[in-house]
């Protein structure tokens, strides 16, 4: 009977001991967490600031290049939304795939950063606000 309880207490020690290394390891990873957690506050409110300067109505900041603030000052008026073939036309650059193409690539640059949505595929607009 004794060899038993000897057994058992031993396993009773490895069980806290890992235990306790588990503990440890919940302690490191938790702060861990909460750091990674703040900067990704502070990316998504560097984010948003960036997002609200740049969709306000002064599109003239140097945020912008010229080519995004002229393909921006398009969908003041464009309710329904616009294709690129239509912003190349409306800018006067022809129609031609190469012009579309790069015209699209600046577009969908515009979604990912918040400025512009996709409505549907190949249609884009503003955000409605």
């Amino acid at each position: 009977m004794r060899e038993l309880l000897e057994k058992i207490e031993a396993r009773q020690a490895a069980a806290r001991d890992a235990a306790d290394r588990l503990r440890d390891q919940i302690a490191y990873l938790t702060d861990q967490l909460a750091a990674a957690e703040r900067v990704l506050e502070r990316l998504q409110i560097t984010r948003e600031t960036l997002l609200e300067i740049a969709g306000e109505d002064d599109r003239t900041s140097d945020l912008l290049p010229s080519a995004y603030r002229q393909i921006l000052a398009l969908f003041d008026n464009a309710d329904d939304g616009l294709h690129a073939k239509d912003v190349c036309r409306a800018l006067g650059l022809g129609t031609e795939p190469r012009h579309t193409e790069g015209t699209r690539a600046k577009l969908k640059r515009l979604v990912s950063r918040g400025v512009l949505i996709e409505a549907e595929p190949g249609l884009f607009a503003m955000p409605h606000q």
